[in-house]
């Protein structure tokens, strides 16, 4: 299997965050990705693609283009007015603030204004290289999207900063441009046919489903922890099925906490089979490995030898496939769990039992509420 990578993600390397007010040490950091790669470059099962530019065309597709020229500007406006490396929101646009008012543009005057406007949480730091790093990130999944229109059947583009929380004009959740959203745009674009997207992170991919809820072009179908208890808190109900001519095209599987690998699986399977209805040209997968039970921001069951099952039940669905990198978050299993999905995906051997790690370790790093 191709898998693409850029090292321009280095870029990106807040040193904090916020969360309930504190600030803590980052969560989306470097060293995810690293992890990941170097756990694919040991497996002679991956092969590394070249990564190539793709320009601004296919962001401004998917993505409000003033928010695409804020972003490349947005440290060096905000930087005079941070103590920090790091660029945070301090007031942001909430929905009750601007009801029932005529719509307003961006404060082009106040740059903490316009970091408001287009953020709405405080755990996605802008740093100096925070714009080249999402841009890399995006052209990592339209290479991939190159591999499989090309003739593979599958490949892994390992995107950071990962991109399901950002919608077309708001970024947030570690998001900044919507990787996986950008891929299935352009392959639906490309082949003027319908593409679907499968998200099976933790949490729901509030960014890409409102950028597609009212097509009917690109089909989204999330698996994700229920949102009354976890982040983003207001998206990922099961009754979003999409509007306009998005109906029925939007479907959510909000689930319980203590998911198990069967439950999940079970939920997978039925979420293919929604997929599959629409018959779609290739699909797109925003894999999180955040589901696991060691992983920091989980509070399912879900053990890595649950997942090359789930790559498995992806494969059987025998459509051309994307895999683009989203979560996860405890790096000393990241590469392992990543590259034992892929492997399912693959329909390579099951690696031995005594290969995985043990489950009953606890979590790695510090536990934080989703």
């Amino acid at each position: 299997m191709k898998w693409f990578h850029s090292e321009t993600h280095l870029l990106h390397d807040p040193d904090r965050e916020v969360w309930a007010g504190v600030p803590t040490p980052g969560s989306e950091v470097p060293r995810r990705a690293e992890a990941i790669a170097e756990a694919l470059a040991a497996d002679p099962l991956f092969a590394r693609g070249e990564v190539r530019e793709h320009g601004v065309a296919p962001l401004e597709r998917v993505h409000d283009p003033a928010l695409v020229s804020w972003l490349e500007g947005a440290w060096a406006e905000c930087r005079p007015l941070s103590e920090t490396r790091e660029v945070i929101p301090d007031t942001i646009r909430h929905a009750g603030i601007v009801a029932g008012l005529p719509r307003r543009p961006e404060p082009i005057d106040s740059p903490l204004g316009r970091l408001g406007y287009w953020c709405f949480d405080t755990m996605t730091p802008i740093v100096e290289g925070t714009y080249a790093a999402a841009r890399g990130a995006v052209d990592v999944a339209l290479s991939a999207l190159d591999a499989v229109l090309g003739g593979e059947e599958s490949a892994y583009a390992l995107c950071r900063p990962p991109g399901h929380h950002a919608g077309a004009s708001m970024i947030g959740g570690f998001c900044f441009f919507n990787n996986a959203a950008v891929a299935a745009n352009e392959w639906s674009r490309r082949l003027s046919a319908p593409v679907a997207i499968l998200d099976v992170d933790i949490h729901h991919g509030n960014g890409t489903q409102q950028i597609f809820y009212e097509r009917g072009d690109v089909v989204y179908a999330s698996l994700h922890a229920d949102p009354v208890r976890a982040f983003p808190y207001f998206t990922g109900f099961a009754d979003e099925t999409g509007a306009g001519p998005g109906a029925g095209a939007n479907r959510n599987c909000p689930l319980a906490a203590g998911c198990d690998d069967r439950a999940f699986l079970a939920a997978l399977g039925e979420a293919l089979e929604y997929v599959r209805s629409f018959k779609p040209a290739g699909l797109v997968v925003s894999l999180g490995v955040d589901t696991c039970a060691s992983d920091p921001l989980s509070d399912f069951s879900v053990t890595s030898a649950g997942l090359p099952l789930m790559g498995e039940l992806v494969r059987g669905a025998g459509l051309p496939t994307v895999v683009v990198q989203e979560g996860g978050y405890g790096t000393g299993s990241l590469g392992f769990n990543v590259r034992v999905w892929l492997r399912g995906l693959a329909g390579a051997e099951p690696l031995p039992p005594g290969d995985f790690p043990d489950e009953g370790r606890g979590k790695e790093g510090p536990e934080r509420h989703v």
